[in-house]
């Protein structure tokens, strides 16, 4: 999914962001993070792929706070958020959602399940004037924020847990 946003946004990298922790999932039943971190580093390719770890290195935990840091860190970058339907549904109860979308643009892949509520969800209402049609993404990063894309791409019903004990028996 990384290499295909990559492609339709044309973005010169993907970095896949290894949280120590989500603040809306137990712990229990999620694999250690340095397993996590390992599983994300096979995938990536090291240029225009990478994993990094970088919340542990911030010490932060909600992604509001990652990316006041980050876009302090890096002002002269045009970052791209992207995340599962899955997010985008259950957004507002994300901490500072509304700063959120008010500092980055972002891409939303497709999850079987879950496309339908995301899109009819208390966000993409919100945020329906911002959007943008899927062959515009390439745009998407060069445009201000509120802008997002609803990205056309094949599902995969696996959640990311699934997938690294599949991949790895992590």
């Amino acid at each position: 999914m990384a290499r295909l946003a990559r492609r339709q946004l044309r973005l010169d990298q993907v970095w896949l962001v290894v949280s120590p922790g989500n603040p809306l999932k137990p712990v229990a039943g999620m694999a250690p993070f340095a397993a996590r971190l390992e599983s994300a580093r096979r995938i990536a390719d090291g240029r225009r792929i990478v994993a990094v770890d970088i919340e542990a290195k911030l010490g932060t935990r909600f992604t509001a706070d990652t990316l006041r840091e980050l876009l302090r860190r890096f002002p002269n970058r045009r970052f791209v958020w992207l995340m599962g339907a899955d997010n985008l549904a259950q957004l507002p109860r994300w901490r500072g959602w509304r700063d959120i979308v008010a500092r980055v643009k972002f891409a939303v892949l497709p999850r079987p399940g879950y496309n339908r509520p995301a899109l009819a969800g208390l966000a993409a209402q919100r945020l329906r004037a911002r959007r943008i049609a899927a062959r515009a993404a390439p745009a998407l990063a060069g445009m201000a924020p509120p802008h997002w894309v609803f990205l056309s791409a094949p599902q995969h019903a696996a959640s990311a847990t699934a997938i690294r004990k599949t991949a790895t028996g992590v």
